[in-house]
């Protein structure tokens, strides 16, 4: 099946390109950037493929079945549409979209044209979270009334100035950027269940003085002083559910110097705690006595999992987790959380 990869950054090189490299069902035929030495850069790594600006050259080509559009955010909803619209299948990088109706039109083009639509919240393809979404749903846990999400670093807000902090550009901060993989887990985990109610606030403290800015590393390059500094570095929120209660407690930079990213589902039969991009780690009663344990299991690369699982669901028509349908409702929560932040007031879901 021959693929294109839209957008050669950082996501595409470390996940994307490997992955497809390693699946034999696949042969990447573009790989395609608006920076012409990164897109002629990934031909000579991987030898393979064509370098080429403009994407709709990849769309012009009937030879083309499949499209990772790993582009930052602002043109994932225009690629994306288009792709679909050209017969083409897609995955594109999480978020699915900068705001919420940017996903809807998404996936409004996904149902006119029938292609494939997938959003890469990757942690749907991760073993450890997929184990724990089969004890939730073997009743292991009891009832889950409760999910407390963290996902907290210590002055790591990415490329200061640059491309991840210029909301016209990313839509937002660490809740669009980290945020929407932790609110997927729980979403895919309990069941993706309706949400009713969201009340948050977001807060863009520690970079806006930019250049008396302290941090260790900016592993999305070096800071532009003269850039835009506009999105959100920590964010709080309660969301309700018809499942559980979500406590959300957020940031890209805190004056705590501890990296803080799991989340805890609680049950009333049960607890675990997901150690974010790792194992888990369970907590109940056995006899009368308190008992927890860990699982141990080889832990295989999500992102491989992920292209597989596209690759396969593109050839036999599988409608598979990550689909635009399932996952938009992540998109409408974390619009709530935005809007209510704005508006400092609660947002009701219909």
């Amino acid at each position: 099946m021959k693929v294109a990869v839209i957008g050669c950054g950082t996501i595409a090189n470390a996940a994307h390109i490997p992955s497809y490299m390693k699946n034999p069902e696949a042969e990447i035929k573009y790989f395609c950037d608006i920076i012409p030495e990164r897109a002629q850069a990934a031909v000579e790594k991987y030898g393979c493929g064509t370098a080429v600006v403009d994407y709709h050259e990849v769309l012009a080509d009937p030879e083309v079945e499949a499209v990772s559009v790993c582009t930052p955010n602002n043109v994932h909803s225009v690629i994306a549409i288009d792709a679909l619209r050209a017969g083409k299948n897609v995955l594109c990088e999480k978020p699915a979209a900068r705001v919420y109706s940017e996903a809807l039109e998404m996936q409004k083009a996904q149902h006119e044209t029938g292609k494939v639509l997938n959003i890469g919240v990757v942690n749907r393809f991760n073993d450890s979270v997929n184990r724990i979404k089969e004890y939730i749903d073997q009743g292991k846990l009891g009832t889950i009334h409760h999910v407390y999400v963290s996902f907290r670093a210590h002055r790591s807000i990415p490329g200061l100035g640059g491309a991840f902090t210029t909301k016209a550009i990313a839509g937002g901060g660490a809740l669009i950027d980290w945020g929407v993989h932790y609110l997927d887990i729980v979403m895919y985990c309990c069941g993706d269940p309706k949400v009713k109610t969201v009340s948050g606030e977001t807060f863009s403290k520690l970079g806006k003085d930019m250049e008396n800015y302290a941090y260790t590393d900016m592993w999305a390059g070096p800071p532009k002083y003269d850039g835009t500094y506009d999105v959100d570095d920590s964010v709080t929120a309660l969301v309700r559910t018809e499942g559980p209660t979500i406590t959300v407690n957020g940031a890209w930079a805190q004056n705590i110097g501890e990296a803080e990213q799991y989340i805890d589902f609680m049950g009333d039969k049960a607890g675990i705690r997901l150690h974010y991009g790792s194992d888990f780690t369970v907590y109940t009663t056995e006899n009368g006595a308190l008992v927890s344990y860990t699982p141990k299991f080889t832990m295989r690369d999500h992102f491989q999992n992920e292209i597989d699982a596209f690759v396969d669901c593109v050839k036999t028509g599988k409608k598979l987790p990550s689909h635009i349908d399932t996952v938009i409702v992540t998109a409408e929560m974390m619009q709530a959380i935005y809007d209510s932040a704005e508006q400092h007031r609660e947002i009701v879901l219909e």
